[in-house]
Formats: structure tokens, sequence, C-alpha cells
């Protein structure tokens, strides 16, 4: 994980998003999911997140929104752009409804928190990390399965081999796997 600025929400939002959701809301207090307002608005946080999935921080075409705060937990916050992160559909289904509380906020992460070894492309906690956000930071990694899982390895070996032939620059490493391209720089 890497740190992201807040995204700025875009002005038709509310209009087209937030009155209509909590409308929504209001008149189908037992539905079991919101109704989808977001998706339309998937672009704007696309574009914030600079196409980065904000737990994986690796370039994500077609991503989803994810509701940091889960419509589970808290359904007031299903139409809030405050609470909208971008990420990979398969991370988002593997966060599933877990607590807030639990995780770690991609915008409550500061450099350095998480870094990739070489040659093995892990990902682990650094010790950078102050001891408050320690677990959240492990339970992160198991949860979401940043640390090793096949799926995000296959991704970084990728990223890393198309650097490594030169077929991408360092430039482009840093765009597209910056946690990549910065355990690069360390080694």
């Amino acid at each position: 994980m890497i740190p992201f600025a807040r995204v700025a929400e875009p002005e038709d939002f509310a209009e087209r998003a937030r009155i209509p959701g909590n409308a929504w809301l209001i008149s189908h207090p037992d539905a079991e999911r919101p109704r989808d307002f977001w998706t339309p608005f998937k672009g704007a946080l696309a574009d914030g997140f600079r196409h980065l999935c904000a737990y994986s921080a690796m370039y994500e075409p077609v991503g989803t929104v994810d509701h940091f705060v889960s419509c589970d937990e808290d359904r007031s916050k299903a139409y809030e752009w405050e609470n909208y992160r971008y990420c990979a559909a398969w991370i988002n289904s593997s966060k599933g409804n877990a607590p807030a509380g639990d995780l770690l906020d991609p915008f409550e992460i500061e450099d350095g928190w998480f870094e990739l070894l070489l040659p093995s492309l892990q990902l682990r906690v650094s010790d950078a990390i102050p001891d408050e956000f320690r677990e959240r930071a492990e339970y992160v990694l198991k949860r979401l399965h940043l640390r090793d899982d096949e799926r995000v390895m296959r991704q970084r070996r990728e990223w890393y081999r198309m650097y490594q032939s030169g077929e991408l620059p360092r430039v482009g490493l840093e765009g597209k796997a910056p946690l990549i391209a910065a355990a690069i720089d360390r080694a």
C-alpha cells in the first residue's frame, strides 16, 4: 500500500448520486444492498487514484468502487464520496464487509509503511510504520491477500519482468507499480 490523497468530489455527484441514493435508502429500508448510483463516477475516482488499486498499489484498468466503510457496517455512508476508494474487484471482494476500524485506510498510509522485497516481490509491513498501526497493517495484508497471493504475485512478476527486459522504463514502472519501483531504488 502507498499513500493516496483524497479525491475531489465531482461537481454533479450530490445531484446524481448522493441525493437520489439517500432517498432510495429511505424508501427501501429493508433492501439488502443499496442501489448503485456510484458507478457513473468510477472514472473520476480512478483518475484520482491514478488508476492504481488503493490496496495493491498497481495499475488497475477495470477497478471497482470500494466502500471503505462497507454498506453492511453503515448504510448511511453508501453515497458519501469520502467513503469511496478505487480498487481491483477481487481485492474488493476479499475486503467484503470487514469493519473499517480493522483496516488501514489508503488515505492514512504514509510513505514507506509497506515495502516489497526483492527478488521475492512479497509485500511486508516495514519498520517505518508506527506501532499503533502495525496490527491493522498486518491484518490488511492477510485479509486482502496482499502479501504473496498468486493473483497479486502474478501481476508483480509481470511488471518486474517488463522493467527488467526494458519493455517498461523506470518512470513507467513508477506509474504502474510504484512499490516495485521503490524496491528497485532500495536495492
